[in-house]
Parts: structure tokens; sequence; C-alpha cells
């Protein structure tokens, strides 16, 4: 498909722009604590811009605190029902189930008419093979879109990583400023063990102006390069709360072959709804 001229200059741009620096620089902007009137002020301009619905979100005494403390806003409990039932893995986030599909031979997935190398996507090659003949799912996040994650399964974490990278935006004008989005980019890697499927791997993939993941199981703001062995591993109920995205971007649910076939239709999606089964 032939690119836009406006599209292509402004991948050009976005190429050539500190991308790390400007990401880093805005998350000191949205941490920064703003006056009630300023709080205010912003987050309705970003409701009215983004069309953000606040219908589910828990209620407020006062102002956010900070843009950030609104962009991972919580939600009322019980707003995001969990689906239950063995073998059932779920969405970890809210936003638009963009792909699905088995993890292919050569294991790779396809996302978007692009193949992904899944060894370079999650960091190690034998884990990688071990998800041959599994199922993947991705999930983009809007800036409209709740931004905390959840467990895609029951399981126990065992190990976290942390995987250096740049920061593309992850909407088409990042499609059109690499082809390997989703490998180039920073990520953040969960596994989790589960008792009746297997592996289920959760990736978190960052974006321009989404410098910092977060996880609940490290105390650190922004999750760091390298690997995070968890010891003793730590036990999560799929639904928990595992993390946030300071700002929007991509989640990836792989699985081995033990976990049931996956057959939701592509589309809108919200955490706890099931990737297993349909309506």
């Amino acid at each position: 498909m032939p690119v836009s001229v406006p599209r292509f200059l402004a991948s050009r741009i976005v190429r050539r722009l500190p991308r790390q620096q400007i990401s880093r620089l805005m998350g000191q902007v949205c941490d920064r604590p703003l006056s009630p009137r300023v709080s205010r002020s912003i987050v309705g301009l970003y409701r009215r811009i983004y069309d953000v619905d606040m219908s589910d979100v828990l209620p407020r005494a006062t102002p956010y605190e900070s843009f950030d403390t609104f962009f991972t806003r919580a939600l009322i409990p019980g707003r995001r029902p969990i689906s239950d039932g063995p073998g059932q893995v779920v969405s970890p986030a809210d936003g638009m189930l963009q792909s699905m599909g088995r993890i292919e031979a050569g294991c790779r997935i396809v996302v978007k008419g692009r193949p992904y190398d899944v060894a370079r996507l999650i960091g190690d090659e034998t884990e990688a093979l071990s998800l041959l003949g599994g199922q993947y799912a991705v999930v983009y996040l809007s800036p409209r879109d709740y931004h905390r994650l959840h467990a895609p399964a029951t399981g126990k974490v065992s190990l976290i990583r942390g995987i250096c990278g740049d920061l593309f935006p992850v909407n088409a004008l990042g499609d059109h400023c690499t082809r390997a989005l989703l490998v180039e980019n920073k990520r953040v890697v969960l596994r989790i063990e589960t008792p009746d499927m297997g592996w289920i791997v959760l990736v978190l993939v960052g974006a321009f102006i989404v410098g910092r993941i977060s996880v609940a199981m490290l105390s650190y703001r922004d999750v760091p390069e390298g690997i995070h062995v968890l010891s003793p591993p730590v036990d999560i109920t799929r639904g928990d709360e595992v993390g946030a995205f300071h700002l929007g971007s991509t989640a990836v649910v792989l699985a081995d072959p033990q976990a049931p076939c996956w057959q939701r239709p592509l589309g809108l999606i919200r955490v706890g709804e099931s990737l297993v089964r349909f309506g």
C-alpha cells in the first residue's frame, strides 16, 4: 500500500528524534505534581481529545495529583469480570485485539502481516522453542484505554526479563518507521508457570513517550534491563493486577501447546475477557 506524503515525512521526523530522551523527559513531566486547577484542566482536555470513558473509573474526592496518576487510574472493583473455568486465558489489558494465531514453524508470530521471531521478542531462544506450536494474542492499548495490566492466567511468576530497546510509536506511524516494531522497542517479559497449561508468557512492549513500564513484583519504578529471578516465585491469580504502562502501548500473550485453542475474533477486548471462547 502506498504511503501518504504526510505520513512518510512524519516517519522520517520520528526516526531522527531523540526518542529515548523525549520519553524520559515526558515521564518526568507526567510525574510532576499538579495543582487541583491545573489537574482538572489537563485531565479534562485529555478526556475530550481522546474521548476517555470514565464511567468505570474509581471515583476520587480530589483531582489527580499528577498526569501519571490519572493515566494509571484504577477502576471500580468488579467492573472487569474475569472469565472462569479450567484452561482459561484472558486478556491482560483493555484495548484492540489486533492479532491472534499459532506460533508457526521457525518460531514466528505474524502481526499486521509482518513476521516476528519469538526468541527475539522474549529474549530467550530456549524459552521460544518451548512455545513452538502454541498460540499468541496481541492487544494494542490506545491513549483512551485503561492502562493497568492484569494476569492472563493463574500460576507462578518465576522470572521477569527487562529488554533494552528503542521507543518507536506502536501505531501506524511506527509501522512506517521500522518493519520490526515489536522486537525493536523496549520490552518487559513475565514468565508464568501455570498448573495445567504449561508456560504463559506476557510481553509488555514500550513505545514512544511510554518510557516506563512497572510491574507489581518488583519495586522499581521502571523495570531495568536484565533478568530478575523471583525466589520464591510469586503466586498470581488470573485477573490480578501485575503492572502498568505509563502511557499506552502493546501487550502480547504467548502460550505453549498445552493451552486450549483460542477462538476469539479480533476487535475490542477488555481485561478478563476470555481468549479461549467468545459469546
